[in-house]
């Protein structure tokens, strides 16, 4: 007992910082919840120490004694029993009020001016819509400061929990239905926090991860602006001067139906805007993943600093890339089964945010994310690699690391 006291003190006394906590004073959701929880502690503290008094009282004034007399006899006492009746019913009542008070505040419609967000869960990785600014993102969420944020929670597939600790409560995906969860993070200020799935569904569960950043309302519509704009690739191809070139077909493992090179040039359907994303410097370390590459995934630091962006525009638009992804401004990529990678280049983080989003991470997860992220839907691209799902070797078909590197060098050109 005396050393489960000591570890018991020492963890409650430790004076760590401890960003992903949900008593956090950030939002009004999270202000309302730790208000609870302290009342909850307040009058259960007090009632734990009155009925320990009074077991320990008991237990001493009455405990046996040698030569003791046997205690009386007694049927009941009805003064009491109505007490210990009366009392729980108005400690509750302390309780559920508050209670049912929060439930309603939490579970009330969103205020009118609020940003809305349409989140949908996949296995594994998340999908992020804003419906007010017509376009689509992934595993990276940006709210303006000050403002209310509506979320509308689906699943794509299986039970999914949308959870950002330092801003809210967690919400469930439910199939069939639409959940909804609302905040308005009102002291937060420029800050980055980490978000994840809370509700098992399947092999990397653990590996659902993203990231939710809060700005000022002059940067949210600077970087929604962008976010709506089509992507950007330079240089431009000329295809008036280029000859119109075809690439042998190949099987979808890693390159598509062939695509003549004027067709797959990149076209622009909106003017581009000042590209615009959370300052890097003030990102904390705890966002930042840190998650090793597996020993089986390998290429060669040299063979990634030489990808060509403009080999890899080519290379991505015949690829078996785009039968998933899209691409706004590639006419090639128009993909709906994985994330959107319109401005892929201007995210933090990669493969629901599991890797930190760099030319050697990337590449290594274009090569075999498989190997990388237990039961990931993507194939595995990389020629020679093995295939854990579909315990094959990829030959035929499959991208050369240099391939791997220029398809890298374009994706990350994609700001």
């Amino acid at each position: 007992m005396v050393i489960a006291v000591t570890l018991l003190v020492l963890a409650a006394c430790s004076g760590g910082d401890y960003p992903n906590s949900t008593f956090l004073p950030t939002t009004d959701n999270n202000r309302d919840a730790t208000d609870l929880w302290n009342r909850m502690m307040f009058w259960g503290t007090i009632v734990f120490v009155i009925v320990e008094a009074i077991l320990l009282y008991t237990i001493i004034k009455y405990r046996r004694r040698p030569g003791g007399p046997e205690p009386e006899h007694v049927h009941g006492n009805t003064l009491m029993e109505i007490t210990w009746t009366l009392a729980p019913a108005l400690i509750l009542v302390f309780i559920a009020v508050p209670t049912v008070r929060t439930i309603f505040r939490s579970q009330a419609a969103a205020p009118a001016n609020a940003v809305q967000i349409e989140v949908i869960g996949h296995q594994w990785w998340w999908e992020f819509r804003y419906p007010e600014y017509g376009f689509t993102t992934a595993n990276e969420i940006y709210m303006p400061h000050g403002r209310p944020v509506n979320f509308a929670l689906r699943t794509a597939d299986v039970l999914h929990s949308f959870w950002i600790p330092a801003l809210a409560g967690k919400r469930d995906l439910i199939s069939n239905r639409t959940n909804y969860l609302w905040f308005t993070p009102d002291s937060t200020g420029e800050a980055a926090f980490n978000g994840s799935c809370n509700e098992y569904c399947g092999a990397s569960h653990a590996n659902m991860k993203f990231r939710a950043f809060t700005v000022s309302a002059e940067d949210f519509d600077t970087w929604a602006r962008h976010q709506a704009a089509n992507a950007i690739f330079p240089p431009p191809v000329d295809t008036a001067a280029a000859p119109a070139t075809v690439r042998p077909a190949s099987n979808a493992i890693g390159m598509a139906q062939a695509v003549p090179a004027a067709q797959a040039a990149p076209t622009t359907v909106q003017a581009p805007t000042t590209p615009w994303q959370f300052p890097r410097e003030k990102v904390p370390p705890h966002v930042l993943p840190q998650t090793p590459i597996p020993a089986s995934v390998s290429i060669a630091d040299a063979a990634i600093a030489a990808g060509d962006a403009q080999r890899g525009f080519t290379t991505y638009s015949r690829s078996a890339c785009i039968g998933c992804h899209k691409i706004r401004g590639n006419p090639s990529s128009m993909g709906i089964l994985g994330p959107d990678l319109t401005h892929v280049g201007s995210r933090f983080t990669i493969a629901s945010g599991l890797f930190p989003n760099d030319a050697k991470h990337l590449a290594h997860w274009i090569k075999n994310a498989r190997a990388m992220k237990p039961g990931s839907l993507m194939q595995t691209l990389g020629k020679g690699e093995h295939d854990p799902i579909m315990n094959i070797t990829v030959q035929a078909g499959g991208l050369t690391d240099e391939q791997i590197a220029d398809i890298t060098a374009y994706l990350l050109s994609l700001k």
